[in-house]
């Protein structure tokens, strides 16, 4: 997607958005997930507002999308990093399971799962997972 340019190209110092939440892995926790998601857009947005509205919303359902994720697949406690790049959102999610996420067949007529992987897909110019020895993280970037 071409955009126009900001009439300020400044960078916006990564290291003033960046920030890690960290949660005990409960139900509750997708939605508190979302919010200091939405925190953290707000303070981003006063330095450095999205080029189009719809990447806010991008972000929180991906957020939104991965921590209900984590719940399900990878129960205990998990975090939520998000950071400024110099083009978009750099969002990690940390889990304890080493299960790498696998699409699963998404069938609309009789409603449940499957959609939320193929979303994160859809929304993220980029979308990585790394595997470690205490669970994985899995890195996804999107436009601002």
């Amino acid at each position: 997607m071409v955009t126009e340019p900001r009439w300020d190209d400044t960078p916006v110092p990564e290291e003033k958005y960046e920030r890690t939440f960290s949660f005990a892995g409960e139900l509750r926790n997708v939605t508190e997930a979302r919010l200091a998601a939405e925190d953290y857009l707000c303070a981003l947005s006063r330095e450095a507002p999205p080029d189009a509205h719809e990447y806010w919303d991008d972000i929180l359902l991906v957020v939104t999308e991965l921590a209900a994720n984590v719940i399900q697949y990878a129960p205990g406690p998990f975090a939520l990093r998000m950071r400024r790049t110099f083009d978009g959102v750099h969002v990690t999610m940390r889990d304890t399971s080493t299960t790498r996420p696998e699409p699963r067949p998404f069938h609309p007529r009789t409603g449940g799962g499957g959609i939320g992987w193929h979303l994160v897909h859809t929304l993220c110019s980029q979308v990585s997972v790394v595997v470690h020895d205490r669970g994985k993280d899995i890195h996804v970037f999107l436009p601002w």
